[in-house]
């Protein structure tokens, strides 16, 4: 490999697996190198219980990766989510006295205007995205440069994270030997990773589902408009059939994968399932459609929760891309559907795009989000953004 090579890594931990890409950033194009598996412990619904099980989990992953693309990683960008995660609006008012024209540095202004914001204890800004600006009253400028007016506002969107979380996460990740380059809101990756501008410009919204998060963003008009966590998440829907069905979490979870489907009617609900039993007790039967009416009912709420996130900033007409669903809750039959019954757009799974010799075994939505870490290391890299909390603006002014 050439020694001008940047290795761009992306590290999604999660609490049931822990996912790692390197890839190599060759001019402005990354290539695939290599990924890394392994099962995660030290979680507890969604949060480090133990951090050196969590850094072992996580230097195991990198292990993996490292000997697949044969070298050796010293920092990764890190993936955010869970119920720790939210968004709000603000607003910044430039006042210039007189009209002239807008330049570069009265939008970086105007947005640290909107980011000196009072945040509650134990919360710290992880991202501040630019949306649009309004000048002079006239709103919905995306790059008014030239403009002129007397009186600049950005809008923007926040987003925060608990401070003492986000720390444990990276003390966590310096103990596998890694160093941190930036922490990223997952949903926020697997959108840099798997949707294109225009679908963001047009109305979309993603959602990572994992085991104990589901992290939803919604775009218009290629602008954050919302990103926020969903107090439903894959966990829910094991945690129902291992209480209805009197079974093992263990047992439930292989009853969910083998047998389970979002939405009734869409697999043969009339068929008979094998049910286990506590040792010594003989297997027990059961309607497939009673497995399938506890998984119905919480993705229903699931997706009635997204609806009401929709319709707070709204968009529940407006999504003409759809949802995009990504992480291991979306591989769960007839989500989808169910995505289109409750919300009245279409769904699909998000694929990575945009890397060169991307495995056709990581054609999967669980590598989404990790792809779209490594894509984020990699623009780091080719933007470098003087300080953390201005890397939504250079975006926006880079573009």
């Amino acid at each position: 490999m050439s020694s001008k090579t940047q290795l761009a890594v992306g590290l999604d931990a999660g609490s049931s697996r822990t996912r790692c890409i390197i890839c190599a950033l060759e001019g402005e194009h990354l290539r695939y190198l290599g990924h890394g598996l392994a099962s995660s412990t030290g979680w507890a619904k969604g949060r480090i219980a133990d951090q050196e099980a969590v850094a072992e989990s996580i230097r195991a992953a990198v292990t993996d990766a490292e000997r697949g693309a044969h070298v050796c990683v010293e920092a990764a960008t890190i993936g955010v989510g869970g119920a720790s995660v939210h968004g709000a609006q603000s607003r910044g008012l430039y006042e210039f006295g007189r009209p002239r024209e807008v330049d570069a540095e009265d939008l970086v202004y105007a947005v640290e205007l909107a980011a000196d914001v009072r945040l509650e204890r134990d919360r710290m800004l992880l991202h501040l995205l630019p949306q649009d600006f309004t000048l002079d009253g006239r709103a919905g400028y995306r790059k008014p440069h030239k403009g002129v007016c007397s009186r600049l506002e950005a809008n923007v969107h926040i987003i925060t994270a608990s401070s003492h979380e986000h720390q444990a996460l990276v003390s966590t990740v310096h103990l596998a030997h890694l160093a941190v380059e930036e922490t990223v809101f997952e949903p926020l990756a697997a959108a840099y990773a798997c949707l294109l501008q225009e679908e963001r410009a047009r109305g979309v919204a993603l959602m990572d589902l994992g085991l104990h998060s589901a992290d939803l963003v919604i775009y218009d008009g290629d602008a954050m408009l919302l990103a926020n966590s969903i107090p439903v998440w894959s966990d829910h829907l094991t945690r129902d059939i291992a209480s209805i069905f009197k079974v093992t979490y263990e047992d439930a979870e292989c009853l969910k994968q083998q047998y389970g489907c979002a939405l009734l009617g869409l697999t043969s609900d009339a068929s008979l399932i094998e049910v286990p039993s506590a040792e010594g007790r003989p297997t027990r039967e059961a309607r497939r459609s009673e497995l399938n009416e506890i998984l119905e009912a919480r993705a229903e709420e699931l997706f009635l929760y997204v609806r009401a996130e929709l319709q707070r900033v709204g968009m529940e007409r407006s999504l003409l891309e759809g949802i995009v669903l990504v992480g291991g809750g979306a591989l769960l039959n007839g989500m989808c559907d169910m995505a289109e019954r409750v919300l009245n757009c279409q769904a699909s799974n998000g694929l990575a795009k945009g890397i060169g010799d991307w495995p056709e075994e990581l054609e999967n939505p669980v590598w989404t989000t990790a792809a779209g870490l490594a894509m984020y290391s990699a623009k780091l890299k080719l933007h470098q953004p003087p300080r953390r909390r201005m890397s939504g603006l250079m975006g926006l002014v880079m573009r």
